[in-house]
């Protein structure tokens, strides 16, 4: 399997994520010793020097959300992560990381599947198309409360971008060339999630299991050569 990925964004954002942590963190510590401050010495308060601690804590708060952004699609590598558990697929595979419209999009006989990869501990479920994720512990949870670490509505993540690759194929592509089909699977990249989702309109999976589950496509489906060479021509043209 051959591997393209745009290192240079990785370790950009994954240093947003690392300076925007730090920061958030000095903000909200910061200002909680000028609370304390304030709470000893209560004299020295003032409406604009409250509004003033007020604002840089919601500041550090939303420094901290966008550090846990960047922090979990880069600092943790999910590339990597699906890069070892693709090892030894037939070599006609391509998997490209941040090189294309979509993050992760795997390219070869098995189709062109867009990998939605989460970090994410504790039972994912969904019963009629509504996913929900319980449990993980207290970690999981906080990152569920400030909006980081959920799986929200992954059909429409997904659709928004199908929809984007078909559009970028369709400028690459000859007039009257046939865009081939593209999936998605979501791929959980923590060992110890449990997923119930049967019903669910996309496949859904532990890492460990994604190459056992392309390998088992059948052949009679795969994607033909010719068809996996146009869309990897298109892709390196980008």
């Amino acid at each position: 399997m051959k591997i393209i990925k745009n290192e240079k964004l990785i370790k950009r954002n994954a240093k947003i994520g690392q300076y925007t942590n730090i920061a958030g963190l000095l903000l909200v510590f910061g200002t909680i010793f000028f609370l304390f401050q304030l709470t000893q010495n209560p004299d020295s308060a003032t409406q604009t020097n409250t509004f003033l601690i007020w604002g840089i804590l919601f500041l550090g708060i939303a420094l901290s959300q966008i550090s846990m952004y960047f922090g979990s699609r880069f600092g943790r590598r999910p590339d990597e992560a699906l890069d070892k558990a693709l090892k030894g697929l037939p070599g006609e595979h391509s998997i490209y990381h941040y090189t294309s419209p979509v993050p992760h999009l795997l390219v070869g006989a098995s189709g062109v599947w867009l990998l939605l990869p989460y970090f994410i501990r504790g039972k994912v479920t969904c019963k009629k198309n509504r996913w929900r994720v319980a449990g993980g512990g207290f970690a999981q949870s906080y990152l569920r409360l400030f909006g980081q670490e959920t799986i929200g509505r992954p059909d429409l993540e997904a659709d928004g971008q199908i929809a984007s690759l078909q559009k970028f194929f369709k400028k690459k592509f000859k007039e009257g060339e046939e865009i081939p089909p593209i999936s998605a699977i979501l791929v959980f990249l923590d060992e110890k999630v449990e997923i119930d989702a049967a019903d669910a309109p996309l496949p859904a999976l532990q890492v460990k299991k994604l190459k056992e589950f392309l390998r088992k496509i059948d052949k009679g489906n795969q994607l033909p050569h010719e068809d996996v060479e146009r869309v990897k021509a298109a892709l390196t043209d980008e």
